[in-house]
């Protein structure tokens, strides 16, 4: 491995940490109820936008397993790099929602989520095809901005992580009621590992959900956005 993957690496568990530290932390926060739905939203989008202007140049800014398996898709990533993206992506929405529970205990805060923010499909009456279908429409529509927007064909400048941030706060609108929006299974898992760890048990058993709807999302948008910028 070399001294430029490790640093890829370690930009990719920075950057999910920070994700899952300032987006699933406000949910925490506020509940997602009331004011505090959009301000989830946003809290998430704008982790994005900082990420992406300050190790976007070091690792691409994926911080995101389905993100990383359209670049493997379509041919923009090995997969060593992918298998390496991922773990690192894991391991950082690990740390960060261990430091969301440390921070939590230590100031006897209380979990307005219950489950530190873990996706679920509550708002769908338990549905998991409906849980599947919102998460690879979610996931779709993400992808497909984020390889619009850095597409080496079409060139759109530095305001690509502006708008893909803009774009998570978008989908994140509509999911969040549904299934609190995943659209990245790496931010659904740390959340519900330490849920388990306190005994909420729903989020692990869903958690297949937030793995398979996103990585289909991710592999059609890949499919779609080769047929849309190809030349035939």
């Amino acid at each position: 491995m070399s001294n430029n993957q490790i640093k890829k690496y370690v930009a990719e568990a920075i950057g999910t940490c920070v994700l899952v530290m300032f987006g699933c932390g406000t949910a925490m926060i506020t509940g997602c109820m009331g004011a505090g739905y959009l301000t989830t939203a946003f809290a998430f989008g704008l982790s994005i936008v900082a990420m992406a202007y300050s190790i976007g140049n070091i690792s691409g800014c994926h911080i995101n397993p389905a993100v990383s398996f359209a670049m493997l898709v379509r041919g923009k990533l090995s997969l060593n790099d992918f298998i390496g993206y991922v773990c690192a992506q894991c391991a950082g929405a690990f740390v960060g929602t261990g430091l969301l529970a440390l921070i939590w205990k230590l100031g006897d805060m209380k979990d307005l989520t219950k489950t530190y923010g873990s996706n679920g499909i509550g708002g769908l009456d338990e549905s998991i095809l409906a849980g599947l279908l919102v998460e690879i429409i979610l996931t779709f529509v993400f992808i497909l901005v984020i390889l619009g927007v850095t597409s080496e064909k079409f060139k759109h400048g530095s305001f690509a992580g502006l708008v893909i941030g803009l774009s998570l706060t978008f989908v994140h609108i509509l999911g969040i009621g549904l299934t609190g929006t995943s659209v990245n299974p790496a931010r659904s898992f740390g959340p519900a590992l330490f849920a388990l760890f306190s005994g909420e048990t729903d989020p692990i058993k869903y958690l297949f959900i937030f793995i398979i709807g996103p990585m289909v999302g991710a592999f059609l948008a890949a499919m779609c956005y080769d047929f849309l910028e190809s030349d035939s």
